[in-house]
Order: C-alpha cells, then structure tokens, then sequence
C-alpha cells in the first residue's frame, strides 16, 4: 500500500490534510490516487493512519482516517547517529539517502578542518531543506516508521561538546592507534551511538586527539581507503548486523 507523511499539526479528528507541495505532487502525479483509495500516512509522532482520500483540491489532499496504529518504539532498539564530513558536489545527498534506508537516527553534517565544501548561512539553510526531503523521499521508500532527524551543519568542536550522552564513540580513521569494530562490539552493549566520518584526507591528528579526549575509540574499517559516503555505509551496515540482528 502506498505510504505519505503528514506533520502531526495538519491531523485532526478523523482528517488528514497534506499540503506539502511536494507530497501533493507525488500524490497526484506519481502515485495518480484517485478518490477513495486507501493509503498510509505515518506522522512525526510514530502514528501510522489507515486513510481514504476524501478529496483533491488544487494545493492539498483531504484524507479520512479509518484506522490508527501507534509504533510502540522497543525500548531496547539501538540509536545510531551518523556525523559525516561534508564531500564535495552533491554526494552528501546519497549520503542522506543512504543512510535514511539504513534506519540512522540522527544525521549530523560535519565541517571539520580538511572540508572543502564552505556554505554560507542562506546556503546551509538551503541545503538542510533539501537533505530533509531526501531522508523523507528515502523514509517513504523504506517504509520507515519514523523520520531521521537531519541537523544544521555543525563544526567538529561543537559536535564533540555534544556527544556526551552517547554510550559508544565510535571514530573510524585511517592513522593512530586503532582496534577492530568487531573487537569493541564484543566488548560493549551499547543503546546509543554515534559515529563521526571524516573527510576526504582523514581527521587532523588533532581533531583525532580531541576526539579520543572526549571519549571517542579510533576504529579500523579494513586496509582500503574509503570514500567519505562508502565509509559512512560501510560502518553502519556492519553496526546494523552486528547489532539489529539478535
């Protein structure tokens, strides 16, 4: 059954309303839902709504609901928050995407010292409202209860300040001292963790020293160098097996 997301703020009663002009234009154009068909919407709030489209207007949708599911989340699930290093031209967008269908949490953009990309305030607006369609077009297509939480763009001190009430620092780097990801997988349970992926020449000795400081691990992933958006897949589908599978 075809899915839509609504913000909790346009459902009231036994009505949907979506008026999100890209969600109209899938709706209409791509989907071509007819009146009476059923659909999907889940909202910011993990509900789940078994809806009939009621009525097409020019700008939105008016749905009717049939039936609401509530998606209990299990609270033994594991967080997974991703801080990637900006990459050059649009790649940060398969980045959103790909780990949106991989069920992150929370996607962090990372400007550390070795960043190429810099954007302006109007720019990094911009382009946060674009990564936020994508981890939505990608959430629809995963079917997805929830959406990923996609950050403004932060520095790597201001992300190391905030990494405090996560119980797994993970920093895959290509120097320093490093243990395997399979060794402190064994070694640790954890609930919540985050994981920060540097740019194209790797974090600055620096940046690796502030970052063990706060109690980030160096890791290993293999003896190939990775791209930054092969990398952040990489971890995360072996964190998803290693960890989402018992």
């Amino acid at each position: 059954m075809h899915r839509l997301y609504s913000p909790s703020q346009n459902i009231s009663g036994n009505k949907i309303i979506i008026d999100n002009k890209d969600q109209v234009h899938h709706a209409k154009n791509v989907l071509r839902l007819g009146v009476n068909e059923e659909v999907i919407i889940f909202d910011d709030e993990g509900n789940e709504y078994h809806s009939i489209l009621e009525e097409s207007l020019p700008k939105s949708i008016i749905f009717k609901i049939k039936a609401r599911d509530k998606f209990i989340l299990n609270p033994s699930k594991i967080k997974i928050a991703v801080a990637c290093a900006l990459p050059k031209g649009s790649r940060m967008d398969e980045i959103i995407d790909k780990l949106t269908q991989l069920g992150v949490e929370r996607i962090i953009p990372l400007e550390t010292e070795r960043v190429i990309v810099k954007l302006n305030k109007y720019k990094r607006i911009l382009r946060q409202e674009r990564w936020k369609k994508i981890a939505l077009n990608a959430s629809l297509q995963s079917q997805r209860n929830t959406l990923p939480i996609i950050e403004p763009i932060k520095n790597i001190g201001q992300l190391l300040s905030d990494s405090g009430s996560f119980d797994l620092k993970l920093i895959p780097t290509l120097t320093e001292e490093r243990k395997p990801l399979k060794e402190i997988l064994k070694e640790s349970k954890p609930k919540n963790i985050l994981v920060i992926i540097g740019p194209e020449g790797d974090f600055t000795h620096e940046e690796i020293n502030l970052a063990k400081k706060a109690g980030f691990i160096p890791v290993s992933l293999g003896d190939l160098v990775l791209r930054v958006e092969t990398a952040a897949v990489t971890i995360i589908s072996i964190l998803n097996y290693a960890l989402r599978t018992n």
